[in-house]
């Protein structure tokens, strides 16, 4: 079996071989300038004058992941200037911030694994958790600043999302809010708020022309929104071999995916069996998560899930009209087709 830093070096170039593969020059540019993010990446944590801190939040970071985030922010920079003074920090912060919000969220579902390895709060404990996503955040607050006060309400703006759609997934819908629109409120915050914050930076780091950040933002915000979507649905598809998480973790946790929602509410015949195992006050363990994963996996709301994905794909593809036909706009098309298809 590849050791876990294998497995994540092929999972990522899978993703660019697949999104990139018509556009070479611009491949290997970012193949290139990733290289620099990574190295600049344990640079940052190399910073801790805390041992402890160090090897804490380096032990998720080096275990690494497909790195999305700060891919985005270079592809936001090819809208301007690619090698712009800042692009680099940039896309480390926009992976300091996303890192950070990983520590929490495994917190909050009390995940064993990451990235194919334990958990920081397996590993250390929940404060230990919590902590190292702080310090991540407070990292990547310092390199905004270094950046200039252009930089620093963006970074700001994301973190407080990330804080609001996690309260928000915490508390519940209010009564009088349809559980739809809170799922997608909380999407919106947790996950489209970082890919448009990736390229949004990227673009104002590049120079890019005047309107190209606001075209970015809205194609992210819809990406996002459609990329979680696809998490739902690997939570319910993906072997944990591959996605090195656990399968079925939200559901184990009561996480109201948007399949689990879709399938509450289907209230058609022969569903009544989910229905019963998805109720919240269900207990969910065993046999009865086994038994409720099958049946999910079988049920139309995994094709109504995968359509409102499509249809968020759809806008954010639509959304990249306003922008110059590039190599970096055909590879932010070609990533909604990856994402429509993405196994892990």
């Amino acid at each position: 079996m590849p050791m876990p830093a294998l497995t994540t070096k092929l999972r990522r170039r899978s993703i660019f071989t697949r999104v990139a593969a018509a556009e070479k020059e611009l491949e290997r540019r970012l193949s290139g300038n990733l290289e620099v993010v990574e190295q600049r990446l344990l640079d940052c944590l190399d910073e801790a004058k805390d041992p402890c801190v160090s090897e804490v939040v380096r032990h998720l970071v080096v275990a690494g992941g497909k790195r999305l985030r700060p891919a985005l922010t270079l592809l936001g920079a090819e809208f301007g200037d690619p090698q712009a003074d800042g692009v680099v920090e940039a896309a480390v912060i926009s992976e300091l911030v996303h890192t950070a919000s990983l520590c929490h969220d495994d917190v909050m579902d009390r995940a064993l694994m990451r990235h194919g390895v334990p958990s920081v709060n397996a590993r250390w404990g929940n404060p230990v958790g919590v902590m190292a996503g702080n310090w991540l955040v407070a990292k990547a607050a310092q390199l905004s600043a270094r950046l200039g006060p252009e930089v620093v309400p963006l970074q700001a703006e994301a973190s407080s999302r990330l804080v609001s759609g996690q309260l928000k997934e915490m508390v519940g819908p209010r009564d009088s809010v349809d559980r739809l629109t809170h799922y997608f409120d909380v999407v919106s915050d947790k996950s489209a708020s970082l890919i448009a914050l990736s390229l949004r930076s990227g673009a104002l780091q590049g120079g890019a022309p005047a309107g190209t950040e606001d075209v970015l933002r809205t194609y992210g915000e819809h990406l996002g929104v459609a990329f979680q979507i696809s998490d739902d649905l690997l939570d319910v598809t993906s072997r944990s071999s591959l996605s090195g998480k656990e399968q079925g973790k939200d559901l184990a946790i009561g996480v109201a995916s948007l399949p689990v929602l879709l399938a509450r509410a289907d209230e058609r015949p022969g569903t009544a069996e989910l229905r019963a195992l998805l109720d919240p006050s269900a207990e969910l363990a065993g046999p009865a998560h086994e038994r409720a994963l099958a049946l999910l996996r079988e049920s139309p709301a995994m094709a109504e899930a995968a359509e409102m994905m499509d249809r968020r794909l759809a806008l954010a593809r639509g959304a990249l009209r306003g922008l110059p036909n590039t190599p970096a706009l055909r590879v932010l098309d070609a990533l909604c087709e990856f994402v429509a298809t993405r196994r892990v």
